[in-house]
């Protein structure tokens, strides 16, 4: 709360704070609502009729009958279940890439064990032929780490070009927009809710590793650093307690984008009705009912504000973490 305190917000930035603070408490609460219909109960009789005008439809109801209020509670819920994970698993998985490769750039050395291990495991993770040789490469680092432990001997070492690993793979990635490498990879082989927040992960990481790295090619100059490695403090240790830290703080700018990001992303694929299960409520489901009934002006209006209220606070908080950084 001191932190809080410290700051003075304007009132556009308290309602931005606001607005995201009470979807993620409707998010968590949706189950217990006194909602008057469930999100995918259709009312046979009240098809595509406009807000107040039928019993207890207070926003309306889509083209198949499906209360409104219900889905913008429950999309409220799915788009902060599925959004919110996936850019911190993001956030996570590249700031992580973003700072080994700043700090060790190409010059890193890993023991041969956990090569075998990490090949073994991408090997049986990956499904390719023989997965049995995957397994094999597993135990055979696992048993010679353990050996070495025991003899209490060092391992030999081969090198790991990890700059060249997480730039090359980020570049790799954003050669294609990420709404095509979404779609081509959910209509070919579709996906559950954790399959398509694994999908949402593994595009959304290349810009929170970029800044990542960039910051640590800066925090490993300076003379903190070098008074740690003239300690004589292992390099492991230098990286996750002293440079680690100062160097995820541009993350505090980008998450929040990263979540505006994903929140689009996820509206445009349940609107184009691929991603998540028809049965899953969704915003940008309730858009595409548009196309069925275009007269139906409040199953546009109503998500699309929704959208649109916390993509403007997300940025707003972007803003805000870049005016403190």
């Amino acid at each position: 709360m001191a932190v809080l305190t410290a700051f003075r917000f304007t009132w556009w930035q308290r309602l931005a704070l606001g607005w995201l603070v009470l979807l993620v408490l409707v998010a968590a609460v949706a189950p217990l609502l006194p909602l008057p219909y469930p999100p995918g109960l259709p009312d046979l009789a009240n098809m595509a009729v406009p807000p107040f005008s039928a019993a207890r439809h207070w926003l309306g109801t889509d083209p198949q009958g499906r209360d409104v209020l219900s889905i913008l509670v429950y999309g409220a819920r799915t788009a902060v279940l599925l959004t919110l994970p996936a850019a911190l698993l993001a956030a996570l998985v590249g700031g992580l890439a973003g700072a080994a490769a700043g700090f060790w750039e190409n010059s890193a050395r890993v023991p041969l064990a956990y090569w075998l291990v990490g090949t073994g495991g991408t090997w049986w993770v990956l499904q390719l032929p023989l997965p049995m040789l995957g397994l094999g490469l597993m135990l055979i680092g696992a048993l010679l780490a353990l050996l070495a432990r025991l003899q209490n001997r060092p391992l030999p070492t081969w090198p790991l070009p990890v700059d060249a690993l997480v730039v090359g793979t980020a570049t790799a990635l954003d050669t294609i927009p990420r709404l095509i490498v979404v779609v081509a990879v959910v209509a070919s082989i579709g996906l559950s809710a954790p399959g398509l927040l694994a999908v949402m992960v593994l595009t959304a990481w290349p810009p929170m590793a970029r800044l990542v790295r960039a910051q640590m090619l800066r925090v490993r100059q300076l003379p903190f650093i070098e008074a740690a490695r003239a300690a004589g403090l292992p390099e492991r240790q230098i990286w996750f307690r002293h440079a680690l830290p100062h160097a995820l703080h541009p993350l505090r700018t980008a998450l929040p984008l990263s979540v505006a990001g994903l929140l689009g992303l996820e509206s445009t694929l349940s609107f184009l009705g691929i991603g998540l299960p028809p049965e899953v409520a969704s915003w940008g489901r309730l858009l595409a009912t548009v196309r069925d009934e275009p007269s139906a002006w409040w199953a546009l209006l109503f998500p699309s504000l929704l959208l649109t209220l916390s993509i403007l606070s997300l940025n707003t908080l972007s803003r805000m973490s870049t005016s403190r950084a």
